[in-house]
């Protein structure tokens, strides 16, 4: 991504909606901040007043008509207020910013939730905004508010401090003046080039995380052990741990080098308005209380015209930060949705792909080149070829999480596109090669299939045994309120095998199936591998419970195991992107094609007598994509 830039109309719609959020988010919290940010950058200007009051009073210069004890209780309590205010204000800051967070968090994750297929998801660049959005988006609306604020309070004491600056000596207020502008120049620049760099940083900080959790994670184990890559993986994220460095270090000797200047023009200005009353004080020309006032207002404007600068500044880089919460928030829809949808009925006689052809991007080969296949209603259609040859997109394609570039998937003749997605996947069920093994209890990791299941064990345990793993879950320490993980728990829990089991993979993927079994009554159902983690005999019983499943019903089988397939009522082979044979397992097997090849190649480890020759190159006449 390049460097963020912020027209003047962008900026202040980001403006406008950071503010908004705070305002929503906190209204009490910010006007009390508001109130607290005016008496803070009063308290230094009255504290100089008072102490210019009570000096002339004791050497005689002026002031008699006010009581000693009174400046001297004045000054007291406005020196309290300068200590005690900025306290108050950091408490009531905290409270708003967690007030923000959780709004801004929320409408976050609504804004990804809403996102209908996989297209911004598997972009890396939309990941790296992404990224950025969550570890800064709360950061935009609590900094720009608190850096407004921060501005009020200098705005205030510059203005009393500057006045008694300009009564005293013009020239020296114009002085202090001009040597801001290019503070505040130096810092708008250095706030774009540190928000660039948080954007940089993502690429190193997603790959030193990765390198860290395969080194002290557990799937990696086993592999990061016996082949020693402890060291190699360690020096691997020790690089990007280094290039991280290096970009940040690039940026705070920049920052140094400016500020130091910055802090030296700064100190010859205050050193000239020094000499100057110092001089006049000499020839009695200001009193004491003066030259009291003048030390007090030079620091005192160059300080908060400093803290200006850094809030105009610190807004400027807020407004950059909330760019990349605003992008994902505001982002156009993914896929298209139509505006008024066409209700999905129930499927009658089949889902037809027509002339499919898609790639993930212009960068990126076709997957899918010219697909034509017919899924029967009713019909059981099986999806075979090697790795590569498009099998898992085109199931993403049927659940509409992509679009094809080219052709149409129709449901019973119309446009899947002309569908609400969410309608959609209604009739859909699926059980996916790379399920998700959710840190949840047993019961609502089969619940997710269907939410609607939550509150009915009935149903959980009905699907279950369909799965074949009711037995494994009952038998956990609570039952299916049993946490299927170890990662919430430390302490005196650590050792408690109650507090959370870990499923094994094979006993993962008959949970993930009844998930699938929850949702067996729909139009679709999808199976991707569904055995993939299962052992010879728990296949064996699993196709057979399938098979019993998909009787009468409109399903998709995807496997690379043809023993599994060779009951499908039609049988789908895909090589290159395209339908290289389709027909059932005998007519298939009679044509000698690829998957006659594919077939002998897998039975014959099964056969003792198989010559010990190399294996014919199952569907080279079509190789894969």
């Amino acid at each position: 991504m390049t460097e963020p830039r912020l027209t003047p109309r962008r900026a202040a719609r980001h403006a406008r909606a950071a503010l908004g959020l705070t305002w929503r988010a906190a209204p009490a919290g910010t006007l009390v901040d508001l109130l607290l940010a005016l008496l803070a950058g009063a308290a230094p200007v009255a504290v100089a007043g008072l102490t210019k009051l009570v000096l002339d009073r004791l050497t005689g210069a002026a002031g008699r008509d006010l009581p000693l004890a009174l400046l001297g209780a004045g000054l007291a309590g406005a020196a309290a207020a300068g200590v005690v205010l900025p306290h108050l204000r950091r408490y009531v800051e905290a409270e708003r910013t967690r007030a923000v967070s959780r709004l801004v968090r929320h409408r976050l994750f609504d804004a990804v939730s809403r996102l209908v297929g996989l297209v911004r998801l598997e972009d890396p660049a939309y990941q790296d905004r992404l990224q950025a959005a969550q570890q800064t988006g709360h950061l935009g609306p609590t900094q720009l508010t608190g850096s407004l604020l921060g501005a009020a309070q200098s705005v205030v004491a510059i203005g009393g401090f500057l006045g008694v600056l300009l009564a005293l000596s013009p020239l020296t207020g114009l002085l202090v003046l001009l040597a801001a502008l290019p503070t505040l120049w130096m810092q708008l620049r250095l706030n774009r080039a540190r928000a660039a760099m948080v954007l940089r940083l993502e690429h190193f900080q997603r790959r030193d995380l990765f390198f860290a959790q395969l080194i002290t994670g557990v799937p990696a184990a086993k592999e990061v052990r016996l082949f020693g890559l402890g060291r190699f993986f360690g020096e691997r994220m020790l690089d990007e741990l280094h290039g991280m460095h290096r970009v940040e270090r690039r940026l705070d000797g920049r920052e140094t080098r400016a500020q130091a200047l910055l802090a030296l023009l700064g100190a010859v200005v205050a050193g000239v308005g020094v000499v100057w009353v110092v001089t006049r004080a000499a020839t009695g020309r200001v009193g004491v209380g003066d030259v009291a006032l003048f030390l007090a207002a030079v620091p005192g404007v160059q300080g908060a015209l400093g803290a200006l600068v850094g809030q105009v500044g610190s807004v400027h880089q807020a407004l950059l930060l909330f760019d990349h919460y605003d992008e994902v928030v505001h982002a156009e829809p993914d896929l298209p949705v139509p505006v008024a949808p066409r209700a999905v009925p129930p499927l009658r006689h089949g889902i037809e792909l027509r002339d499919v052809w898609f790639r993930y991007s212009p960068e990126h080969p076709w997957v899918l080149r010219g697909v034509d296949l017919l899924l029967p209603a009713g019909a059981t259609t099986a999806l075979v070829g090697l790795n590569g040859a498009g099998k898992s997109t085109l199931v993403k394609l049927l659940c509409r999480f992509y679009d094809p570039e080219r052709g149409a998937i129709l449901w019973d003749g119309v446009d899947l596109r002309e569908f609400d997605p969410a309608a959609l996947r209604e009739r859909l069920g699926a059980v996916f090669q790379d399920f998700m093994p959710y840190d949840l209890t047993a019961a609502e990791n089969i619940a997710v299939g269907d939410l609607a299941s939550r509150d009915d064990p009935d149903r959980l345990r009905a699907a279950a045994r369909q799965a074949g793993v009711d037995g494994v879950l009952a038998a956990l320490p609570h039952g299916y309120d049993t946490l299927l993980t170890r990662i919430f728990f430390g302490g005196p829990d650590r050792d408690d095998p109650r507090a959370g089991v870990v499923l094994s993979g094979g006993q993962w993927q008959r949970v993930a199936l009844a998930r699938g079994f929850l949702r067996a009554d729909r139009d679709l159902l999808v199976l991707d591998e569904p055995s993939s983690g299962l052992d010879a005999e728990a296949e064996h019983d699993l196709h057979s419970r399938l098979r019993t499943l998909r009787l009468g019903r409109t399903s998709l089988l995807v496997s690379h195991r043809l023993n599994a397939v060779r009951d499908a009522d039609v049988i789908v082979v895909l090589a290159d992107g395209r339908v290289a044979e389709h027909g059932d397992h005998d007519t298939l097997l009679a044509a000698g094609g690829g998957y006659a090849r594919l077939f002998a190649l897998q039975a014959r480890g099964y056969r003792q007598d198989a010559p010990p020759d190399a294996a014919p190159d199952a569907l080279a006449a079509s190789p894969a994509a």
